[in-house]
Order: structure tokens, then C-alpha cells, then sequence
């Protein structure tokens, strides 16, 4: 048995047998390795060791902490280089867009929604390119995201299709310039609840709405697009307020509209042009009903108060003038029927007696 293990080693090939250029490989496995890592902290590795021994030695034992699975290589080194340049990109990039924001707010010539457009649009190229650059920079084969694409997009398609959405929304929005900052708008939602409110910002994703209570609500900019828009101030700020009054039927009616417009003149936020008007809306049950309409340019200052300071002011004139603000008014007719009879006979039988023993 030791003989025949003695001739197997014999034939063996001695280390010297081995060729040169497969040893060297074997004896540095950590190479195939390190070509897998970072390039960018392969190259700073390299350039500070040429330059100090002591800090080259310090990189180092911090690259030698490291993941190792097959080729791929990832150490302390190479995390601590990839949190740097994402810090240095993500500075770079804000304060680029930054500067270009304001460089395109210094140009007058622009309008508010050509200037927020191309705010968004420098925005995404700026953030876009400095992104490349980064991964440019890491030296990740950009080539190789290709591997991704299919995942990428169908994670696109499902997951983040409302948001591609709201995106391409907002920029057509601001493109057509339907909807703009500043605006005064009404939108109803799925319950067919209205808000009315005016609009502070347009988000890449939502359109951020203000309510004279300052509420403010977020609106996808999807919503926007497929829903019906009350735009108040889209080609002009012009707004029309309709104040419904009822006055009694024994006044007289020329008076109470002479009435109505003095009490619309009255408010200063009404417009002198277009005039005021009134009109006969209809003979109500107790009142004849009249409106009031009157023209305001400001509707984000709210319309509510519009109509409260008309009719206060109305209600003076009214009451100097002795005209009268009826009240609901209605007949009661009781059907003649045997029962209805026999109530009222009990209930004249009943007065009788009571009578007769009081006397």
C-alpha cells in the first residue's frame, strides 16, 4: 500500500513543473479581485500611495476589509469612495440647479409658466447628467444597466406608471399653460365635492392648491388633466358673483331694484365696468325673487364676502325705504270629511258644556 501511494507521488508534477505565468496567478488571487472593485478607488488608492506611504498603507488595510465573492470585490475603501462621490455629485447638481433657477428667474422676458417649465426642465438635465457622470466616475459599465432594462421598464409600467404619469401631466401642463400659478380654479372630485382655491405651486407631481381657509390640498396634476377644470382666471380675472334677494309683493318693485344697485355700488371691490344689474328671476310662493350681478376681478380674494357685504348693505336700504324681506307664507286647507265632522261637533259639544257650567 506505501509503495503504490510512494509511485502515485512520483509522477506528480513537481512545483518547478508548474508553468510561471499560472503560478503567479495562483499566488495572487487578491488581482482577479481587485479588478473587480471600484475603479475610481482603485485609482485614488493608486495615486495617494505614489504620494505617501503612510496613507497609502492606511487605504490599504481598509481594502483589505472587503466582500469577496468570485470576482466581485467590494471593500471599506471602495464604500467610503462611492459615499464621497455621491455626496460631491448630489452638492455639484443641487447648486447647479440653484444657480440656474435663479439665472432663469433674473430673465424677465420669460413669464411664470415659461420660467417654472424650464426651471423643471434644466432640472431633470442637470440632476440627469450629474447621475452619469457619477456612475461614469465609479466606473460602472453603463452597458451593463441593459441587463435591467426589461425589469426596469416593467417596473415602470406597473409601480411607477402613476408617477411617470403626474410628471409628463405637469409638464404639459405648463406647456399649453391651462393651469398656471396664481390661478383661481374649482375642481370636483370622484364624490362630486367641489374645491375652490387658488393655485401656490405646480410640483412635479401634484398641483398644490390654497383655500381661503388656507387649506391647502395636493392634486395629482393626472387629475387635472381628465377632470373637468373651473379656471377663473384663464383668459381674464373677470368674475360674475350672482346675489339672490326676495322682497314682499306689496312694494314697490322699481324701488327695491333701484335699491340693489345702490347696495352693489357700495362695495368697493365691485367693478364700475361692467355695470351691476338686477334681474327679475321669478314670483316665488312669498317673495319675488330678484338677482343681483355684479363683476369682481380678484376672485382669489373669495366671493363669500362679496355677497355678505351686498346684502348687509342692502338690508339697511331696505329697512329706510320700508320694504319688507317677507316670510315664508302657507295656506293650510282641511279636507270636508264625516270624521272631520264629528271633530269639530266634539269639539263644539265640549265649548257648550264648558259654558254652561261657568254660567
Amino acid at each position: 500500500m506505501i509503495s503504490l501511494l510512494s509511485a502515485a507521488a512520483a509522477t506528480l508534477p513537481t512545483p518547478s513543473a508548474v508553468p510561471s505565468d499560472i503560478a503567479s496567478d495562483m499566488a495572487k488571487p487578491s488581482d482577479v479581485a481587485t479588478d473587480a472593485g471600484v475603479k475610481a478607488a482603485e485609482g485614488i488608492k493608486a495615486a495617494v500611495g505614489s504620494k505617501s506611504a503612510t496613507v497609502g498603507d492606511v487605504i490599504q488595510s481598509l481594502d483589505n476589509i472587503a466582500i469577496n465573492i468570485g470576482n466581485f470585490h467590494f471593500s471599506v475603501w471602495d464604500a467610503i469612495v462611492v459615499l464621497i462621490v455621491i455626496g460631491v455629485v448630489y452638492v455639484l447638481a443641487w447648486s447647479i440647479s440653484k444657480g440656474a433657477r435663479a439665472m432663469l428667474r433674473r430673465m424677465t422676458r420669460l413669464d411664470v409658466t415659461q420660467r417654472i417649465l424650464a426651471e423643471k426642465l434644466v432640472t431633470l438635465a442637470v440632476w440627469g447628467i450629474a447621475i452619469l457622470s457619477g456612475m461614469n466616475f465609479l466606473g460602472i459599465d453603463l452597458t451593463a444597466l441593459t441587463v435591467f432594462s426589461g425589469a426596469f421598464g416593467l417596473a415602470i409600467g406597473f409601480g411607477l406608471q402613476k408617477t411617470f404619469g403626474n410628471l409628463i401631466a405637469g409638464i404639459i401642463l405648463l406647456m399649453d399653460r391651462s393651469i398656471k400659478p396664481g390661478d383661481v380654479i374649482a375642481i370636483a372630485d370622484a364624490a362630486g365635492n367641489s374645491t375652490f382655491g387658488q393655485i401656490r405651486k405646480i410640483g412635479i407631481r401634484a398641483v398644490s392648491l390654497v383655500t381661503r381657509d388656507q387649506k391647502e390640498y395636493l392634486i395629482p396634476n393626472e387629475n387635472l388633466m381628465i377632470n373637468q377644470v373651473e379656471n377663473w382666471s384663464y383668459s381674464s380675472k373677470n368674475v360674475r358673483i350672482q346675489v339672490p334677494v326676495g322682497v314682499s309683493y306689496n312694494c314697490d318693485i322699481k324701488l327695491a331694484e333701484k335699491l340693489m344697485l345702490d347696495a352693489a355700488k357700495s362695495v368697493p371691490r365691485i367693478l364700475k365696468t361692467p355695470p351691476s344689474t338686477v334681474w327679475l328671476d321669478g314670483y316665488g310662493d312669498s317673495s319675488v325673487n330678484f338677482i343681483i350681478q355684479c363683476w369682481i376681478d380678484d376672485p382669489e380674494d373669495g366671493i363669500g364676502n362679496i355677497r355678505s357685504e351686498v346684502l348687509k348693505k342692502l338690508w339697511d336700504l331696505l329697512a329706510e325705504n320700508g320694504i319688507e324681506i317677507p316670510f315664508p307664507q302657507r295656506d293650510l286647507n282641511l279636507r270636508n270629511n264625516d270624521e272631520f265632522q264629528q271633530l269639530v261637533a266634539a269639539i263644539s259639544q265640549r265649548v257648550e258644556l264648558g259654558g254652561s257650567k261657568s254660567d
